[in-house]
């Protein structure tokens, strides 16, 4: 597996925490700021969810990391180009553009300050304090999404 394929499957009891946990957004309930990502299928068409966290940088912009790296959600969103943020029941539609590797490192890094404590497994030992060589080095395996409102369509506020 090289860093352009990467991707690291739930295992053992993850697949039933992961059903538990895309529940909550669900119901409304946003664990730090978390929110449940719908995109159509690439091939179905048909809606498959997962849930995410949303990164927002200082600018404001809007970001989604893929730390399990190129999973069915990320390959969907590539072919999608767009999607949805759903916590209870507000929705919010999306654009989304995937970010160059260079243009990762801030983000990756940024990530890791916020959420290390959730997925910081998935970066085998890379962490907020990494280089940005390290960084660098990573990047092609962790697919970011820069994702944008579609006109009408504003972000999901913040329950936290």
């Amino acid at each position: 597996m090289t860093t352009a394929t990467r991707y690291l499957a739930p295992a053992g009891i993850e697949p039933i925490f992961n059903r538990i946990v895309n529940v909550l957004p669900k119901l409304g309930i946003s664990i730090a700021g978390s929110r449940l990502l719908a995109v159509r299928g690439r091939k179905s068409g048909e809606w498959r969810t997962t849930i995410v966290n949303v990164l927002t940088t200082d600018d404001g912009a809007r970001y989604l990391v893929a730390p399990r790296g190129h999973t069915q959600w990320v390959r969907n969103l590539r072919v999608a180009g767009e999607g949805e943020l759903r916590l209870g029941r507000k929705t919010e539609a999306f654009r989304a553009a995937e970010v160059a590797d260079a243009g990762k490192i801030p983000l990756l890094r940024r990530y890791l300050e916020v959420w290390g404590w959730e997925v910081g497994r998935f970066f085998e030992g890379v962490t907020k304090d990494a280089t940005d060589a390290q960084l660098a080095e990573i990047a092609p395996g962790f697919p970011v999404f820069r994702i944008e409102p579609m006109r009408g369509s504003g972000p999901v506020s913040d329950l936290d």
